[in-house]
């Protein structure tokens, strides 16, 4: 029956509408996956000589960040990582064992990218381990425990799936401990690196991961063989509806019915609610460049970078998944005597408004001096008149819909990359550190910022010729469009 079920999957795999598109885009991504794993081999082969060059005990100092390493990956994973289930409702009226469901469906887990790329940097450590005369059965027991405790995350992020929030409280949580331990207030990791290094020296040690990973999987497996009926388990939760005119935006006319209409998916859908708490996110990432946390990071050049992305947290992660978030009724939009100008100015204004409180927001950067906030609003005004507009432009050339009614992943099943979006997404970061390095090198970053924020202004004042060029791509792109978003594999 499992052979039977590998079967289905690569006939559901090899037949879907994806599978002969964006060739080109598959070869690009192949090779950054050997190039990034490479990386990972390299990082995991060198780490033990790097260390041992600055006098660390190699395996001593890994074992002392684990605990970050594994709370940032199940952070990820709660973010970024897809459930790969079976489409089960056709199998529940055959007279196959719910068992055999539910253990396949688990068992497709283990081939995950999330867990396949830690074996990547801890599996040419390990052989490095052995080659310089550490105890074979320590080092082979290690690295059971390590194996244990990479699929403990990936069956808990299956058990915390549906829990909102989870993401940002881990990295919460990272965020505190990795605060106190850096003002010498609190150090976790004087604790967790008994726990971890004992894997190595104490040799029953490695069966507790082990043997939590067993009892988590029979927990798991539990859990889904309960609720695999349909009249139960897989029945749609209907939550009472409300109510919300937002009547003051009819003055907007045709502009202010596309308004209500974001504003009420942003506030109704788990995860376009997830687009604000990441925009939050996104203000906090500053402090790895103004701080001085990061030195590679410490460099006027690299300020822009951060201003872009203090400011544009919501544009990059809403605005770049336009119009996929109206792709369950995108067909019934195109039915409709809608003009396409409308709706792109309407998710412009959306994006800008969102720029401008961000920036309001991040004014908390004061503390690092006038320079750094002024960075931010250069960045701000780069945002609202270059990459606003690129990012509706990209949403042209996006043919992945978003399930808004699934709960599987933060922004749905499938991410929403095309060649030509990705090729526009160079300009929204080169271009304005380019500008910035060019008044840079002139002698003086007030240049810099000058060029950019130019750069921004001219944007914003030719904005009306720009949305009828990106007027026109969409009417290009729109029966492509309307296809692929009838596709629901």
């Amino acid at each position: 029956m499992i052979k039977k079920f590998i079967y289905l999957e690569w006939k559901a795999f090899s037949r879907s509408a994806s599978f002969g598109a964006n060739v080109a885009l598959k070869i690009i991504i192949g090779f950054l996956a050997v190039y990034f794993s490479l990386i990972f081999v390299a990082a995991g082969a060198g780490a033990f000589y790097v260390l041992k060059k600055m006098n660390l005990d190699p395996l001593l100092t890994i074992n002392k960040f684990l605990v970050y390493y594994f709370l940032f990956d199940l952070a990820m994973r709660l973010l970024m990582q897809a459930i790969p289930v079976l489409n089960i409702r056709p199998l529940l009226t055959l007279r196959i064992q719910k068992k055999t469901i539910v253990h396949f469906s688990l068992g497709k887990t283990a081939l995950s990218f999330f867990n396949i790329i830690h074996a990547f940097f801890f599996l040419p450590f390990t052989i490095v381990l052995l080659l310089e005369g550490y105890d074979i059965l320590g080092v082979i027991f290690w690295h059971l425990a390590i194996i244990g405790l990479i699929y403990i995350n990936n069956y808990l992020n299956i058990l915390l799936s549906n829990i909102d929030k989870l993401f940002v409280i881990f990295l919460g949580i990272i965020a505190i401990l990795g605060g106190l331990q850096y003002y010498d207030l609190f150090d976790i990791t004087n604790y967790t690196v008994l726990f971890f290094d004992g894997l190595y020296a104490i040799k029953g040690l490695f069966l507790i991961p082990v043997l939590v990973l067993i009892g988590l999987y029979y927990v798991t497996f539990n859990y889904f063989k309960s609720n695999l009926y349909l009249d139960a388990g897989l029945s749609n939760k209907h939550d009472i509806a409300k109510t919300e005119n937002l009547t003051w935006l009819n003055q907007f006319g045709t502009l202010g019915t596309f308004l209500k209409n974001d504003i009420k998916l942003i506030k109704r859908n788990k995860r376009s609610k997830m687009t604000i708490m990441m925009s939050i996110l996104f203000l906090f990432y500053g402090f790895l460049f103004f701080s001085g946390g990061v030195k590679s990071y410490n460099s006027p050049v690299m300020h822009i970078f951060a201003g872009i992305f203090v400011s544009g947290g919501f544009l990059f992660t809403f605005g770049q998944f336009v119009p996929s978030w109206d792709s369950s009724y995108y067909q019934l939009m195109m039915t409709q005597n809608i003009p396409y100008k409308g709706y792109i100015t309407s998710k412009w204004w959306l994006i800008v408004i969102a720029t401008i409180v961000s920036t309001i927001i991040a004014s908390f950067y004061l503390y690092f001096g006038w320079q750094v906030y002024l960075t931010i609003v250069v960045g701000a005004i780069y945002n609202i008149g270059v990459n606003s507009h690129l990012v509706l432009l990209g949403g042209a050339f996006t043919k992945t819909p978003i399930d808004l009614t699934s709960t599987s992943g933060a922004f749905g099943d499938k991410k929403a990359f095309n060649v030509n979006a990705m090729l526009l997404t160079l300009p929204k970061l080169l271009l304005p550190v380019g500008l910035y390095w060019i008044g840079f090198s002139l002698g003086n970053p007030n240049i810099g910022l000058a060029l950019v924020a130019l750069a921004g202004v001219i944007g914003f004042i030719f904005r009306d010729k720009v949305f009828i060029l990106i007027e026109k791509r969409y009417k290009i792109e729109k029966y492509k469009t309307i296809s692929a978003y009838k596709q629901k594999s």
